[in-house]
Formats: C-alpha cells, structure tokens, sequence
C-alpha cells in the first residue's frame, strides 16, 4: 500500500517540473523583450548617431548645452558654444545626445 502511495506523489512533482520550467522560458522572454531588447536598439540608435558626427553639425550636450563641432578627432570633439568664437571646448564623444546635420546652401 505504500508502494502505491509513493508512485501517486511522485507524478505530479514530474508535471510540476515542466510548469516551472515554463514558467521561467516565459520570465526570461519578458526581460529580454521589455529590458534588454530595447537597450540594445538604443545603444545602436546612438552609436550610428556618432559615427556620421560631422564637422559644422549642431550638437545638444548631456549637460543640456548646445554648440557647433569645430574638429573631431577618435573619441573626442572641439565644441563652440554661444556667438563667441573663443568659447571652444573639448569633450568626448559619448557626452553628445543629440546631432542635428549642416544644411548644405
């Protein structure tokens, strides 16, 4: 008799395995696509907005500036900000969070 109560509990723990294994496909495909996938495309979006950084282009800093790329070199650029040309300062690349492009006259 007690053959037959020990089979009887084991089968539901083996069912139970598979819900919980479900249930943790589920969770990791939650944060892939909430969390990281987005992240991801960001981290993209800004790295193709650097690499057509130009010189003449109109940047918006971090810091909330806003000032012309004067000279760019690997991972740093000369930025002047406001009407007075003496006011040239050098940052990095990654302090850039927006690029608006030269018009062409």
């Amino acid at each position: 008799m007690s053959i037959l109560l020990t089979a009887e509990g084991t089968a539901p723990a083996a069912g139970g395995g598979i819900i919980m294994i479900i249930y943790l496909v589920i969770i990791v495909a939650f944060f892939y696509f909430i969390l990281i996938r987005p992240q991801k495309k960001e981290q993209k979006r800004v790295s193709a907005m650097l690499a057509e950084l130009g010189v003449g282009d109109c940047v918006l800093t971090t810091s909330g500036f806003y000032g012309i790329v004067i000279d760019i070199t690997d991972d740093t650029v000369i930025v002047e900000f406001g009407s007075n040309k003496n006011c040239r300062i050098p940052m990095q690349k990654s302090a850039i969070a927006k690029v608006e492009k030269a018009e062409e006259a």
